[in-house]
């Protein structure tokens, strides 16, 4: 009896390392995983929860597209990278259209003393290389389809950098 115990007792350690084994092997599955500096991440997510609030609620275009850029600067690998491409192109347009409560003319570029405003085609430019940036490179993204409905008025997507534009049509 003691016997057949312990011989259970390896019978199921072995199972459980087999098992365990088993499921590492799982993970290939899900693809390379990207290695997130928590602080960072937590500081753009912040970000972008006011970025939300001054585009979707307060209509603030020039401070949304200001937090968006931040992220953009400085946290480049934000897992919600798609969404902050995707609010600072449609900021860019509004602003281009002088659409919202805030005036484009607000939205300042500071080269040393000098400072910068920019014009309404400037705009659209920035919109459309936020916009394409988001469909050449995050095509499964939730927003590609708003970003591809905005970058029709722009002229459509850029190609993606690095690529001819015979290489990108089908």
């Amino acid at each position: 009896m003691l016997k057949q115990l312990i011989c259970m007792m390896l019978l199921g350690a072995a199972m459980g390392a087999t098992a365990a084994t088993v499921q590492a092997q799982g993970g290939a599955k899900q693809g390379p995983t990207v290695v997130r500096d928590l602080d960072m991440e937590q500081e753009s997510l912040h970000n972008l929860e006011v970025a939300r609030q001054y585009f979707k609620l307060r209509k603030a275009y020039v401070a949304s597209l200001e937090r968006c850029e931040e992220v953009l600067a400085g946290y480049p690998t934000f897992s919600k990278i798609d969404e902050i491409l995707y609010i600072a192109g449609s900021s860019s347009l509004n602003l281009s259209d002088a659409r919202g409560k805030q005036k484009p003319d607000q939205y300042v570029i500071r080269e040393g003393e000098k400072k910068t405003t920019l014009t309404p085609q400037e705009f659209r430019d920035k919109a459309r290389d936020y916009l394409s940036q988001l469909v050449n490179d995050y095509p499964q993204s939730k927003f590609k389809d708003e970003a591809l409905a905005d970058l029709k008025s722009l002229g459509g997507p850029k190609p993606k950098q690095g690529t001819s534009p015979e290489t990108t049509k089908p």
